[in-house]
């Protein structure tokens, strides 16, 4: 061979062997909806830089879009929903979507300015519940605990107005985006609203809620995937960035049990 083909050659292998390390020098993509997802994420990008892992937090203000990005290629990660709304999602748009591991869990709550308890809401009262399946279906079930409806036997996390077989107050339910509840407040009589809005709009679970979600309803937030990367090296490393003993401590701290870490 001469010292031109051996010299292509090796620059061929060059470029073969740099490859790999070129890719891994791409920050992960993570999706978030604002709040504490984003808040936590912050700590995790932290926590994963020790790791030699880079993150790229891209912040959402709704449901549907994450796992539309993620799905679409536009994220390599997104962290935000639990796992009953991931599989509706999936059941629903065909996603191929899975989750690798699991994060923290936000109890709903209910919430009023205008009572201090669901007993004292008026007949006819307005009250708001997030749009989507899963989380109107689980807004629905806070309010039967609260035994301010009933809904039908076993109908569980699917829910829907629909399902309402008795309603003593003939409160009337209203469906609104999960992102928009808090401000939806002054015009509603209270609203079932995800802690991870409630927070941002100054609602502490811990003080401010009328009503929470019971011990054994544990909605465990994920980090989702798209299948084809669950496997993935890198993504197996942001996992465990996330369930570490920094992130722990910081939303034991931060969130005051408000939000529990499920690791």
């Amino acid at each position: 061979m001469s010292v031109t083909r051996r010299s292509l050659a090796a620059l061929a292998l060059a470029a073969l062997v740099s490859t790999p390390t070129l890719a891994q020098d791409k920050p992960i993509k993570v999706g978030v909806t604002a709040g504490p997802h984003a808040e936590i994420f912050e700590v995790v990008k932290k926590v994963a830089e020790k790791d030699g892992l880079k993150i790229q937090i891209v912040e959402f203000s709704d449901y549907i879009q994450p796992n539309a990005a993620l799905n679409a290629g536009d994220l390599d990660a997104n962290s935000y929903q639990h796992l009953p709304y991931l599989e509706a999602q999936v059941k629903d748009r065909g996603y191929k979507i899975t989750h690798i591991g699991y994060t923290v869990n936000f109890p709903m709550g209910v919430y009023s300015k205008k009572v201090k308890d669901l007993a004292a809401l008026p007949n006819g009262a307005r009250v708001g519940i997030p749009n989507d399946p899963t989380n109107g279906g689980r807004g629905l079930l806070v309010l039967e605990s609260a035994g301010l409806i009933k809904l039908k036997k076993d109908v569980g996390l699917k829910a829907t107005p629909l399902d309402v077989v008795d309603n003593p107050k003939k409160v009337r339910i209203v469906e609104l985006d999960a992102a928009q509840l808090p401000r939806a407040l002054d015009e509603l009589d209270a609203a079932a609203i995800n802690t991870n809005y409630a927070i941002p709009a100054g609602l502490s679970p811990t003080k401010d809620a009328i009503a929470t979600e019971g011990a054994k309803a544990p909605y465990v937030n994920i980090i989702a995937v798209r299948t084809q990367d669950k496997d993935r090296p890198d993504l197996l490393k942001l996992v465990k960035a996330y369930q570490s003993a920094e992130v722990k401590a910081f939303v034991e701290q931060k969130f005051q049990k408000a939000i529990v870490t499920s690791w």
